[in-house]
């Protein structure tokens, strides 16, 4: 697996939660192990205790997203070599896949799991892959989608670095917002002075 694959364990992690709707979908130890997708032989560690574990966990990777957004990328690198401290990954030289018509395997590094707990092996992997991008790509490609009340997070990998929501659904929603919005504006500049706000002819002095 690429490296750079990693970083979605970050934003999958992030986004189990939205703060601004009171929602939280990370409540049993069955969500746990869905955060894992296939990596199903670290999941199956996964106990009660993973739950409230890999909540804080969440919370100092929303940190990162955030500062990275607001354009502190000094905090959201702080932020993340203080995870990375605090959880050390093992890279490992991985040739499990064949290319090419020899049969060769195709050597590639990823994260081996030695971690004494779910907790700790999905936040390596998650603060690995968000540091691999992070370094290779920018901190500016990090953010918090601008579609409110949303506010997940998401990793920006268009070639013009335009992104801005989180999905095509807020950025649709967000594009209908500011278009009523000037609408409304534009209504208000044009309409009739003396005019009321339901555009009846306001009382005469």
């Amino acid at each position: 697996m690429d490296l750079a694959s990693y970083a979605d364990f970050a934003v999958r992690l992030v986004n189990t939660e939205q703060p601004a709707r009171a929602t939280d979908s990370l409540t049993s130890v069955d969500a746990v192990r869905e955060l894992f997708g296939p990596h199903q032989q670290a999941a199956r560690r996964a106990g009660d205790a993973d739950v409230t574990r890999l909540r804080s966990v969440r919370t100092r990777l929303r940190a990162v997203f955030e500062a990275a957004d607001a354009g502190d990328e000094v905090l959201a690198v702080d932020l993340l070599n203080a995870l990375l401290m605090e959880f050390p990954v093992s890279p490992q030289i991985s040739g499990h896949q064949l290319r090419g018509e020899d049969g060769r395997p195709d050597w590639h590094l990823h994260i081996a799991d030695h971690a004494a707990n779910a907790t700790a092996g999905y936040a390596a992997t998650a603060a690995m892959g968000l540091a691999f991008h992070l370094s290779e790509h920018g901190a500016e490609r990090l953010g918090i989608c601008r579609s409110a009340p949303c506010r997940n997070a998401y990793l920006d990998i268009s070639t013009n670095r335009s992104r801005r929501y989180c999905s095509d659904r807020c950025a649709t929603r967000a594009n209908v917002a500011a278009y009523r919005a000037r609408k409304r504006r534009e209504s208000a500049l044009t309409a009739p002075d003396g005019d009321g706000p339901d555009g009846s002819a306001g009382a005469s002095t």
